[in-house]
């Protein structure tokens, strides 16, 4: 990839995750912001959704720098564990579903109902197996798993800050914007390589012409 793809790929996730927060905010935080939309303060609801689209500038900075340590540590994993990899990243995969599920009714259950925990992990891995379906079939079988790893892994480990304050407003305010730009950019890294692979080509055979060319001449 070169580096004119890799700032195309950085402003447009960011973009993403910014509207993408903007809108969100409003929904999941709705109680909130309900009386500006009443009293119909058009100032306060554009400052309202500039204030949402900034926190989003920053989930989406947190993405990108969860995707990019992913890239990273799945070559670790092929280097170290080779054919063994698949299998580690999904018993990560169980345990970090079950983590979510358990040590959040562990710390805020309070003997209160297992369900939304269950609900929530349940809607994280169907998200995930969604997008590594679609990636599977963009590119190849193999790709399925470590998509998936990532997806439900990485979100996680990007979700924590708001994770452990419990904040039901903040848990989906922060979660939505997370998986739109994970999945953007996980849906989008193989299209950006085959085009950097095909312009690196094309460079080469301008080259190759040219050099010709000049043979020729001489």
């Amino acid at each position: 990839m070169n580096s004119r793809h890799l700032v195309r790929l950085f402003f447009s996730t960011l973009l993403i995750g910014g509207i993408t927060a903007g809108i969100v905010g409003f929904l999941v935080r709705w109680d909130e912001f309900k009386p500006l939309f009443e009293a119909g303060d058009f100032v306060g609801i554009l400052t309202t959704f500039i204030w949402l689209l900034g926190v989003g500038l920053i989930f989406s900075v947190i993405s990108q720098m969860g995707f990019f340590a992913y890239l990273t540590i799945h070559r670790f994993g092929i280097g170290i564990f080779k054919n063994l990899w698949n299998a580690v990243q999904i018993t990560i995969i169980g345990f970090v579903l079950f983590d979510l599920v358990y040590l959040r009714y562990i710390a805020f259950g309070e003997g209160g109902s297992l369900v939304p925990y269950i609900g929530l992990a349940g809607l994280l891995l169907a998200i995930g197996l969604v997008t590594a379906f679609i990636k599977m079939k963009q590119t190849n079988k193999h790709a399925f798993v470590p998509a998936l790893f990532f997806m439900t892994v990485f979100t996680v480990l990007q979700w924590v800050p708001v994770l452990v304050e419990n904040n039901q407003g903040w848990l989906y305010f922060m979660l939505w914007p997370l998986l739109v730009c994970n999945s953007y950019q996980l849906l989008s890294l193989h299209k950006i390589n085959e085009r950097s692979a095909k312009e690196i080509e094309q460079k080469r055979k301008n080259t190759s012409v040219e050099i010709k060319g000049n043979v020729s001449k001489a």
